[in-house]
């Protein structure tokens, strides 16, 4: 974490900063000459200063690898939110229910989606074996004030506080809280029916945060991993961007939880805590930029707009 650089200069090694995640991948750092002049620390500087304690693992039973031709996709699933559904997407991957399926849907600035392009199929659809093909709704859950949240300092226009508990995004009022949708945010499709959902649909959030759909769909986890291998896939053409032509499709190879993989091939991660000082810090340097390059710092953030830094587990 000492040879960090700054996602804006030229030279950086930060990546995928837009995701709501940012994933560290080592580079140079600016000088300390560099920065003399302004008051705070940048991020840059809060991750290089930051202790082993601000760090987490992933938890390996509550984790996917979606794997794709293309590489892995890592999913850290969110069960203090959507309990019931992290536990059927599990069975289901455990039942193999999503191997050989397909991302079916890349609808441009909104959603990737992957399915059975058989299920409404009679006869061909993929079976199901012991878990639930559907669940009751999990938009929201009963506020608990024991949940770790660190709210941010900000208005927002869909929730009367917006913050992050246990690494994810959240909303919350006096009675309910919720996951919200971010760049990044995983959650089970369904059909007009609420309680239609139940996980055999996956789609991740690829474009600017679709907040409507707040406590309308079930959100279930957020990709910390392999963003780029989803976001950049081509655009259907069919309506909503569904894939007109069954070789535009992109084939799944598999879905594992993580405990479920022998340690050697697991993705070796950390989460930055968001209920530490030093994730207060980072939100602050991000609320107000401080590298030389800006002129204008914005004074403010919204929840899509906070980096949750990701690195390789030391």
């Amino acid at each position: 974490m000492d040879k960090v650089r700054d996602i804006m200069r030229p030279t950086t090694c930060i990546l995928c900063l837009s995701v709501g995640t940012l994933f560290l991948c080592g580079g140079g750092s600016a000088s300390a000459a560099e920065h003399t002049t302004l008051k705070g620390p940048t991020m840059a500087e809060v991750l290089t200063n930051s202790k082993p304690g601000d760090w987490r693992p992933l938890d390996p039973e509550n984790t996917l690898y979606l794997e794709l031709a293309a590489g892995r996709v890592v999913i850290e699933l969110a069960p203090a939110f959507a309990p019931r559904h992290v536990s059927n997407v599990k069975a289901l991957a455990r039942e193999h229910y999503y191997d050989g399926l397909a991302i079916v849907r890349a609808q441009d600035n909104y959603v990737v989606q992957w399915a059975d392009p058989n299920a409404e199929k009679p006869g061909l659809a993929r079976k199901i074996e012991h878990a639930q093909r559907t669940l009751p709704a999990e938009f929201e859950r009963a506020f608990d004030s024991k949940l770790p949240f660190t709210r941010l300092p900000d208005g927002d226009v869909y929730a009367p506080e917006v913050g992050f508990s246990e690494g994810f995004p959240v909303a919350r009022d006096k009675r309910k809280m919720w996951l919200v949708h971010c760049y990044g945010m995983v959650g089970a499709g369904r059909d007009n029916a609420p309680d239609s959902g139940g996980g055999t649909e996956l789609y991740v959030v690829i474009g600017q945060a679709p907040r409507h759909l707040d406590r309308n769909v079930t959100l279930l986890g957020r990709v910390v991993q392999g963003m780029e291998l989803l976001s950049a896939l081509p655009r259907g053409t069919g309506p909503m961007g569904f894939y007109e032509k069954a070789e535009e499709r992109v084939p799944i190879k598999a879905v594992r939880v993580a405990a479920d993989v022998p340690e050697s091939q697991r993705s070796a991660l950390e989460i930055m805590r968001t209920d530490t000082p030093t994730f207060q810090r980072l939100v602050e340097s991000r609320r107000n930029r401080r590298e030389e390059w800006f002129q204008a710092p914005a004074g403010h953030i919204e929840i899509s707009n906070v980096p949750i830094p990701v690195r390789e587990k030391k």
